[in-house]
């Protein structure tokens, strides 16, 4: 069953970047020119009249955001505890008012009477160390991972990301199937919102996440590796470095954890024994 996200939009969609004036050094040579910046607004999470937590966001494929980081911040278990989206557009930014299941609510309540304050990017809603460490159930399927796979998503992967090519601000977060060919892509200023929205987009157009892995054009920290094992998918690329922190919870959960990817060159750092170097 496909699951979707209601949305009613208070106001014509929101740019993902817009042209601003620029003055381009270049040696000896000034010119006065126009540039395209991706654009950035606060982004308030508010659960059934409630405001959970605000994020700096790029404000595109925002339903996507929504399901996504309700479902990998362990708010809703299910996309069908989600029951509407209404995206409000103010002069201080865009509030997504969610409706969700009075049950999941209620759990919300609780986890916000016990936090001690805002916390940044990642962690929302976290008040302890102990907490950080969520709890992560093993991956039950543990595909192999084909080198020639990884490359040839990575060679795609320009492709998907036009934010990124008009502004040079932006990540991205594609899922690939076994073969290395993206199925979906989503872009944002910020790495985690790029991910949380690519998961959505995943569950709310009810792709089969089995054999396939995430692709992302930055760093993988281990709220990317949460996020991702989180959902159910078996391995994470990573164009940049992980930290120990992500190999040592990729290694816990069974996720098999890349980095360094480029074409021809792969470094994978948990669960090596998945990684084959051409396909069978």
């Amino acid at each position: 069953m496909s699951l979707t996200c209601p949305l009613a939009v208070a106001a014509e969609n929101l740019p993902a970047s817009r042209e601003l004036p620029v003055l381009r050094l270049a040696g000896n040579t000034a010119s006065h020119e126009r540039d395209q910046l991706i654009e950035e607004l606060p982004v308030a999470m508010v659960y059934n009249g409630v405001s959970h937590a605000v994020l700096l966001a790029t404000p595109q494929d925002l339903h996507d955001f929504a399901l996504g980081f309700s479902l990998s911040e362990h708010i809703l278990h299910t996309a069908s505890e989600l029951y509407g989206c209404d995206i409000i557009v103010s002069g201080h930014g865009v509030e997504l008012q969610l409706e969700i299941a009075s049950a999941r609510f209620v759990h919300l309540k609780e986890r916000r009477r016990n936090m001690a304050g805002r916390t940044g990017c990642g962690l929302c809603g976290v008040d302890s160390l102990a907490a950080v460490a969520q709890s992560i159930a093993p991956l039950r399927l543990r595909p192999t991972l084909h080198s020639a796979a990884v490359a040839r998503a990575v060679s795609e992967f320009p492709q998907w990301q036009p934010l990124h090519q008009a502004t040079g601000a932006a990540h991205g977060a594609a899922f690939c199937d076994a073969t290395g060919r993206i199925l979906l892509a989503r872009e944002d200023v910020g790495r985690h919102n790029a991910l949380d929205k690519l998961i959505g987009a995943l569950r709310r157009e009810d792709v089969d996440t089995a054999d396939g892995f995430v692709l992302v054009s930055s760093r993988a920290s281990y709220e990317m590796v949460q996020k991702t094992a989180s959902a159910g998918i078996a391995a994470l690329v990573a164009v940049s470095a992980p930290t120990t922190y992500a190999v040592n919870l990729a290694e816990e959960c069974g996720l098999l954890l890349a980095g360094f990817a480029r074409p021809g060159r792969l470094v994978a750092y948990s669960q090596t024994d998945r990684l084959a170097l051409l396909p069978t």
